[in-house]
């Protein structure tokens, strides 16, 4: 697609098939899935947990102390619904990892 009479065509153009072409705008929207944790679980949650990372269509989550660890895993499925809504029908996350803090988690 040509943008002027230079022959010349935009990046953001050209980006958005690109990313399509490699499947990664499907990836890029589950990355979505770390700025939305805290909203998508609420303030109590978030103080004591923190989104870390997506691999594939997992979304990796460190919990500050055992007993929420324990507490969020039986919360799982409801987080799991929470985040995906936050994220639209595309690039939805399909499970949630949670694995305790290193140190004192700040």
């Amino acid at each position: 697609m040509r943008v002027n009479d230079v022959g010349l065509t935009r990046v953001g153009d050209l980006l958005p098939n690109l990313l399509k072409k490699r499947g990664l705008g499907t990836q890029l929207r589950r990355l979505g899935a770390l700025d939305v944790w805290s909203d998508a679980v609420g303030e109590k949650i978030a103080e004591v947990s923190e989104a870390k990372t997506v691999v594939a269509s997992t979304l990796f989550v460190e919990v500050r102390s055992s007993a929420w660890l324990m507490e969020l895993s039986l919360m799982k499925g409801a987080l799991l619904e929470r985040v995906n809504a936050g994220l639209g029908a595309e690039g939805t996350i399909d499970r949630i990892v949670l694995t305790l803090m290193e140190g004192d988690g700040s």
